[in-house]
């Protein structure tokens, strides 16, 4: 009798960890998360449990960052630091690699 519950208990186990099922995904949901997977270094399954994961905890808020702010046309920002390039600056380097 033993023997039928460590049986049970290791079937349960080895059922309940993995699961393999098949899905089907559009092709711009198994492009994002073939990119996810390939940037991360995991497989596509992995990906998708975890983006499905994070979808499920919602939205991050922008104020978890204090570098990210909303501009105003509405795109999240990454607030600078250091030193600031402007449009002079660029249009000097220009004109250095031209001449």
């Amino acid at each position: 009798m033993t023997s039928n519950l460590v049986f049970a208990s290791i079937v349960n186990i080895v059922h309940t960890v993995y699961m393999r099922t098949t899905i089907n995904l559009d092709e711009d949901v198994y492009q994002l998360a073939s990119l996810y997977a390939a940037g991360r270094g995991i497989t596509l399954g992995a990906a998708v449990g975890e983006l499905v994961r994070r979808a499920e905890a919602g939205p991050r808020s922008m104020s978890e960052s204090p570098r990210i702010r909303i501009a105003s046309n509405g795109l999240p920002v990454v607030s600078g630091r250091g030193r600031v390039i402007t449009p002079e600056m660029v249009k000097d380097a220009q004109e250095d690699d031209v001449a």
